[in-house]
């Protein structure tokens, strides 16, 4: 079997975490009871936007969402943006930025949903670049109408350096298109509050310190140690 001694090692210390003896190759904490979001760490933003007096009949619309309350260190954290238009234009959207919380790296993900004639609605993986402390995704243009807006989901691994019980604050959007559809909307930032992590998560956190993991992989968010494992043990074994 490939890389026979480095899957024994793994195993070892996932069975040494289901013993409860403790995880052996890392420091991370989990949290049992992470503390909830104010009312003021909003998870969502929507604006309405209209483009002037020229065109006062267009209203295009903007969403942001984070997709988790709460998140650990090491972790994975997605942001998604939605531009769409609840008027009779059919604009184009050809750029897309999402400003994180500062502090974070570069996407290791990005994923943009749109409209393809003949297709429907279609997701395709992009490699965003860096647009004045953004990200951005690009395209000639993706076709936006009433029923089929444009989804971009940026996806961030959380910084070590958040602390237990810290909200996250992003920065907001800005989009570039046609017929009005530009727009920088520095508002429309979101939040998540920072929490220790779950047995699942601690788990490959150390598996990851000792070479063992992959810091590209999800983190388990369900906290299930034996899950965990069994992803765990897989990877390995096709490593």
């Amino acid at each position: 079997m490939r890389n026979t001694p480095k899957l024994a090692a793994g195993i070892a210390a996932a069975a040494l975490a289901m013993s409860g003896a403790g995880i052996a190759l890392g420091t991370a904490t989990a949290t049992a009871d992470p503390t909830p979001p104010s009312s003021s760490c909003v998870q969502t933003q929507h604006v309405d936007y209209n483009p002037g007096i020229s065109s006062f009949w267009i209203t295009h619309t903007y969403d942001k969402t984070v997709e988790a309350a709460t998140a650990a260190a090491g972790t994975l954290v997605t942001y998604k943006v939605v531009v769409g238009t609840t008027s009779i234009g059919n604009p184009y959207v050809n750029s897309i930025t999402d400003y994180p919380p500062p502090g974070f790296d570069k996407p290791v993900k990005a994923t943009v949903t749109a409209y393809h004639f003949g297709q429907g609605e279609q997701p395709a993986d992009v490699t965003p670049e860096p647009n004045n402390g953004g990200w951005r995704v690009s395209s000639t243009g993706w076709f936006v109408n009433s029923g089929n807006p444009v989804t971009a989901e940026f996806t961030y691994k959380v910084p070590s350096s958040v602390t237990d019980g810290q909200q996250i604050l992003s920065g907001g959007i800005s989009v570039g298109g046609t017929v009005g559809s530009g727009s920088d909307q520095p508002g429309m930032g979101v939040c998540f509050t920072a929490r220790g992590a779950n047995p699942g998560e601690a788990l490959l956190g150390s598996l990851d310190q000792g070479g063992l993991g992959s810091s590209q992989n999800q983190l388990s968010s369900t906290g299930s140690v034996t899950d965990t494992i069994a992803n765990v043990i897989k990877r390995l074994m096709g490593s």
